[in-house]
Order: structure tokens, then C-alpha cells, then sequence
């Protein structure tokens, strides 16, 4: 597994990057790029750090730009508009699982072992799963961890590669709890 969390530009760009390597993706949703999102991608640069791998044309430049005025020492994947071309569209997603992880590895990307401190048991025992309400909790544990909203199965795999620890996550629930009185 990289240990990044890798940030592109869309939702074909992560199913690119998800066939090449094992890794946690973050999409921008192009340049409609929200505060809410940004406040995510800093969390997992805290965290994690973070590669960028945008598309080679000017809205992926920009994008690059965008988040690294916002985010210091985020590491940058490039891949030729060559090799992201296919019928004259350019992007990660038309680039082969070869090339985006020989850009990764360009990049530096630092391979891990996955381990997650957190289990299914966790999401049960702190009603983040298996309960009416355990939906509406993670949306607002999702706001106070920075790591946004998700299903029970990617807010697990969130908590675990986002790093965050068992005191900040009992932190957050007992500041969500006082805010739910």
C-alpha cells in the first residue's frame, strides 16, 4: 500500500489509480474544488501526506496549484500528455497502470504495511455502525475529524489511513455528544 493518499482530479481518475496500485484516493471533483474538501486533503497531508496527480492539461494545472498554495509539502506525480492521451482526450484515467506507477514511484511514493488500529468492533462499539443512527453520527464525527461523510465500510478505512488515534477520535465523539445536547 502507498502510503500517500493520492488526490485527483474525478471519479475515473481514482478507478485509474485503484487498478494500478493499493492506495487511498481523494477526489477533487475537477475544479470545483470546496472548502470541505480542502479541509480533508490537509488532514491527510497531516496525517499521511499527500501526492497529487492531476490530469496534464491546464485545469489539472491548476488544481496543482490550488492545493499546494494550500497544502505544504505535497509531493507531485506527472504523466506525460502522451501517455495520458487516448482518442484526443487527456487524462489520468487513459493512462496505463504501468505509467501511473512509474509516476508515482518518480514521486517518491513511500510503500507501507497496512495497519489499521481500528475494526468493525470499533464502528459498533462507538455507534458509528449496526444502529439507526450510526449514519447521521459518522456525517458528524465526518465534519470533526476533517476525514468528511461516508459509508460505515469507507469511514473504518478512513479513520485507519487518515491516522487519526483513538484519543482524537474519542475527542471528537464526546465534543459531537456535548454539541447533540
Amino acid at each position: 500500500m502507498i502510503k500517500e493518499i493520492i488526490v485527483v482530479e474525478g471519479k475515473s481518475d481514482i478507478s485509474a489509480v485503484k487498478r494500478a496500485v493499493d492506495a487511498e484516493v481523494i477526489a477533487t471533483s475537477g475544479l470545483g474544488i470546496n472548502e470541505n474538501i480542502i479541509k480533508i486533503i490537509k488532514k491527510a497531508s497531516k496525517n499521511r501526506g499527500i501526492i497529487i496527480l492531476t490530469d496534464p492539461d491546464f485545469p489539472g494545472k491548476k488544481i496543482r496549484n490550488i492545493l499546494s498554495e494550500e497544502i505544504e509539502n505535497c509531493k507531485h506525480a506527472y504523466i506525460s500528455r502522451d501517455k495520458a492521451k487516448k482518442d484526443g482526450d487527456i487524462g489520468v484515467e487513459n493512462a496505463s497502470p504501468e505509467d501511473i506507477r512509474e509516476a508515482l514511484k518518480n514521486a517518491r511514493a513511500e510503500i507501507s504495511d497496512s495497519v489499521g488500529e481500528f475494526t468493525n468492533k470499533d464502528m459498533i462499539y462507538y455507534g458509528l455502525a449496526g444502529n439507526d443512527n450510526a449514519s447521521k453520527r459518522r456525517g458528524f464525527l465526518g465534519d470533526e475529524l476533517a476525514i468528511g461523510y461516508c459509508s460505515a465500510k469507507q469511514f473504518l478505512k478512513r479513520l485507519n489511513s487518515f491516522g487519526i488515534t483513538r484519543e482524537e477520535l474519542e475527542k471528537a465523539i464526546i465534543k459531537v455528544e456535548n454539541n447533540e445536547e
